[in-house]
C-alpha cells in the first residue's frame, strides 16, 4: 500500500507540470499523418524520460525498464514496441520542435506558478553558463561534431543553461557543437526571459554586442569583471578606495562606430580571498543593494550545481547515442527530465516552492521507487515479457575486440587563479565631448 501511494503521488506531481495543455502544444507542433506506428508522441516521450531517471548497466537494460514501467501505468492503451532498434528509430523521426514545444509549455507552467514569488526589488535572477558533453567516438559523430580540445579528443557538444535563481531550477537551454559561443547561445535564450530578468555570469559574458542584446530584451545584468575589462568614469577616484559607483563600458572599436556606451554600476564586493568586482545594468541601489547584488552572484554557484546533478547524478558525462539525429534527442530529453525532477525536488505539497534548493537526489531515489512499484504491479504475462527482455540484455556475449584500445592522458587542470580588478579609466575633455554628442544623436 505505501508502494501504491508513493507511485501516485509522484505521478501526480509530474502531471502538476505535464499538463494536458503542455502535451496539446507538443501534439500540436507534430502535424503527422502516420498513426500505424507504435510509437506514438506519449510513449515516446515517457520512455525517453525514465530512461534518464531509472538505474541500468545498458541503454538496453533501461529501455527494458522504462517501457514496462509506460506499460503498467496505462494498461488500457496500445501497448509500444518491444525493442530498443525500434525505439530509437521512431525516436529519430521525432522532430526536435515537438520536444522544444513540450519544454516550453513545462517552462511556461514554472513560471505561472514561482516566478512572480522569486523577485528581488522586482527583479527575476537568472544565472547562465555552459559546460560540454562528451559523445561517442562513432565515423558519423567525429565529423559532422569535429573536435573542442586536443586534437584526437572525443566528440563534443556545448551546453548553455539557464537556471532560476534562488531555487536552482533550470529554465532554459541550447545546444550546439562543442566549439559554440556561450554568447550566441545566450542571445538565442533571450526570447525564453521572463518579464524583467536580471542575467547573472561570469567574466567570460564581457561584450558590447551581449549588453546590448541583453538591454534590448528589457532585462538587465549582473556580470563579474576581471582586469580585460576597461571601463570609464567622469572623475578620478582611486581603484583601492573604490565601493560602487557609475562608468561606461566603452570599447574602442565601439567609439570608432560612433556608437554609445553601456552606462553601468560598479560594484566591490568584499570577499575573504578576493574582492569581486561587479557591473550591473541596474542604476537604482533600491532595485539592487549592494549587499543583495553580492548574494545574488553567490548564488550563481547553483548553476555549478545543476551540471554537476546532470553529469553525475542522472550520468550524462557522456550520451548514449551514436548518430547525430539521435544524440540531440537525447540531449532535449535528458534536460527536460532534470527540469522535472529539480522541479518536483523544490515543490511543497502546497504548490508553492521551497526556500531553498532541494535535494535531487533524495527526489531521484523517490522516482527510482515508484519505478520499483510500478514493475511490482504489472500483471503475470507483462511481467514475465520483462524479465525475458532483461535476461537477454544481461546475457548477451560482448564481442571480443579485435582492435588495439586506444588509450589517451586526461587533460590536466590547471590551478584557479582569481580575476583581477578591471582597469579604470579617466574620460578625457575631447572623449566628454564625444559622448555628449553621441547621447545626443541617440
Amino acid at each position: 500500500m505505501k508502494q501504491t501511494s508513493s507511485l501516485s503521488a509522484v505521478r501526480v506531481a509530474l502531471a502538476h507540470f505535464l499538463t494536458p495543455q503542455v502535451w496539446k502544444q507538443a501534439h500540436q507542433a507534430w502535424c503527422t499523418s502516420s498513426t500505424s506506428s507504435r510509437w506514438t508522441l506519449p510513449p515516446l516521450v515517457w520512455v525517453l524520460l525514465t530512461m534518464t531517471w531509472c538505474t541500468g548497466q545498458s541503454q538496453e537494460e533501461r529501455f527494458a525498464t522504462a517501457r514496462a514501467v509506460y506499460v503498467a501505468h496505462h494498461q488500457r492503451t496500445r501497448r509500444p514496441g518491444t525493442t530498443l532498434a525500434g525505439f530509437l528509430k521512431a525516436l529519430a523521426k521525432l522532430p526536435l520542435p515537438v520536444l522544444r514545444a513540450l519544454a516550453a509549455g513545462v517552462r511556461q507552467r514554472l513560471g505561472a506558478l514561482w516566478v512572480d514569488s522569486l523577485r528581488l526589488g522586482g527583479w527575476v535572477p537568472l544565472a547562465c553558463d555552459g559546460s560540454r558533453l562528451e559523445c561517442p567516438r562513432t565515423a558519423e559523430l567525429q565529423q559532422r561534431l569535429g573536435e573542442a580540445g586536443k586534437p584526437g579528443s572525443a566528440p563534443t557538444i556545448y551546453l548553455t543553461a539557464l537556471v532560476l535563481l534562488p531555487l536552482g531550477l533550470v529554465w532554459s537551454w541550447c545546444w550546439g557543437k562543442g566549439t559554440a559561443s556561450e554568447h550566441y547561445h545566450l542571445r538565442q535564450l533571450l526570447r525564453t526571459l521572463p518579464r524583467q530578468a536580471l542575467l547573472v555570469g561570469d567574466a567570460c559574458y564581457l561584450g558590447y554586442e551581449l549588453f546590448q542584446a541583453i538591454l534590448k530584451a528589457e532585462a538587465a545584468f549582473l556580470v563579474r569583471l576581471s582586469s580585460r575589462a576597461y571601463l570609464y568614469t567622469t572623475e578620478q577616484v582611486p581603484l583601492a578606495a573604490w565601493t560602487e559607483g557609475v562608468v561606461y563600458y566603452w570599447p574602442a572599436a565601439v567609439q570608432r562606430q560612433g556608437l554609445p556606451p553601456v552606462l553601468g554600476r560598479l560594484l566591490r564586493i568584499k570577499g575573504s580571498k578576493a574582492d569581486v568586482w561587479l557591473l550591473t545594468s541596474v542604476l537604482e541601489p533600491q532595485q539592487l543593494s549592494h549587499r543583495t547584488a553580492g548574494k545574488v552572484y553567490r548564488w550563481r554557484w547553483r548553476n555549478e550545481g545543476l551540471f554537476r546533478d546532470y553529469k553525475r547524478l542522472l550520468q550524462k558525462v557522456k550520451l548514449s547515442s551514436r548518430t547525430v539525429a539521435l544524440v540531440h534527442r537525447e540531449a532535449e530529453g535528458s534536460m527536460l527530465a532534470l527540469q522535472l525532477l529539480l522541479a518536483l525536488a523544490v515543490q511543497r505539497p502546497t504548490g508553492q516552492p521551497v526556500a531553498l534548493p532541494g535535494s535531487p537526489r533524495r527526489e531521484l531515489l523517490r522516482l527510482r521507487g515508484a519505478i520499483t512499484a510500478a514493475l511490482r504491479s504489472l500483471g503475470p504475462r507483462q511481467f514475465a515479457q520483462y524479465q525475458r527482455m532483461l535476461s537477454v540484455v544481461r546475457d548477451q556475449a560482448r564481442p571480443q575486440r579485435v582492435s588495439a584500445k586506444a588509450r589517451q592522458e586526461w587533460a590536466r587542470r590547471k590551478e584557479h587563479k582569481p580575476p583581477k580588478p578591471p582597469k579604470l579609466r579617466v574620460m578625457s575633455e575631447a572623449l566628454k565631448a564625444k559622448l555628449a554628442k553621441v547621447l545626443n544623436v541617440a
